[in-house]
């Protein structure tokens, strides 16, 4: 008969790692983070207490753990995901879409409130992730605007305003259902089959796309109101005459 390979040491330390990681996820969703224990993380991923502390001394390295997890994850899909669509206003959508159905998903403290519950120590390990959604972010805008479907801006700094936006959107205190706490209305629950959490993306989709500068026209189409910014390249001798680098407003 063939014989079954055991788990090496490596692969069951890897294996009770994500257990005690998922663990964490799946409290953080029925519990939240307020009061929750290393205990209860070891009861709900059925390892030991000790084995809980044999991977993370202490809740927030777990913690920290568990963003950098998940949001690696996330970034990884959300890039994926970002290349199927060529339209930049449509890009911003989904860059929405999803950063919004993560937070519900995750009951994660968003963006900056972060600060409040970790040491900034642990909090500056998540700024390179933190760094790749803005450079993201940065980069849709860009694109947007170089196609005439933003204004002239500064995206390096409209960027922080709409992770802003997202946080406040994120901290109105959706459940995984979608179900809006706050009983207000939201622009889109009477559309057919819409959940609360439809509703409230929707909405916010259109409120930054709105704040941003892009326009529909009747159809709901994105509308070019702006000149676009056609980036030329130029030949090995130099720059041809009267004509101008179309990315030099990226640098600085």
């Amino acid at each position: 008969m063939p014989r079954i390979a055991a788990p090496t040491n490596a692969e069951q330390r890897e294996q009770t790692q994500r257990k005690i990681l998922d663990a964490f996820g799946t409290l953080l969703f029925t519990h939240g983070l307020p009061g929750l224990t290393m205990t209860d993380v070891a009861r709900q991923a059925d390892v030991g207490r000790t084995a809980v502390y044999n991977y993370f001394t202490d809740l927030e390295q777990l913690l920290v753990a568990y963003a950098l997890d998940e949001t690696e994850r996330f970034v990884t899909d959300l890039k994926t995901e970002l290349t199927l669509l060529d339209n930049p206003v449509d890009r911003l959508a989904l860059y929405i879409q999803v950063q919004i159905q993560d937070l519900a998903r995750r009951h994660l403290p968003p963006g900056p409130a972060m600060r409040s519950v970790l040491s900034p120590e642990s909090f500056a390990k998540l700024g390179v992730h933190v760094g790749e959604l803005n450079a993201l972010l940065q980069d849709i805008l860009r694109d947007g605007r170089e196609q005439g479907y933003l204004p002239p801006a500064d995206v390096d700094s409209l960027a922080p305003l709409i992770h802003g936006s997202l946080t406040a959107s994120a901290s109105r205190g959706m459940d995984q259902s979608g179900a809006d706490q706050s009983g207000a209305d939201l622009p889109g629950a009477d559309q057919p089959g819409a959940t609360r959490l439809d509703a409230h993306i929707a909405g916010t989709v259109r409120f930054i796309q709105a704040g941003v500068g892009i326009r529909f026209d009747g159809e709901g189409r994105p509308v070019r109101r702006f000149p676009a910014a056609v980036p030329a390249a130029a030949p090995a001798s130099g720059p041809a005459p009267g004509l101008v680098s179309g990315r030099a407003d990226r640098q600085g």
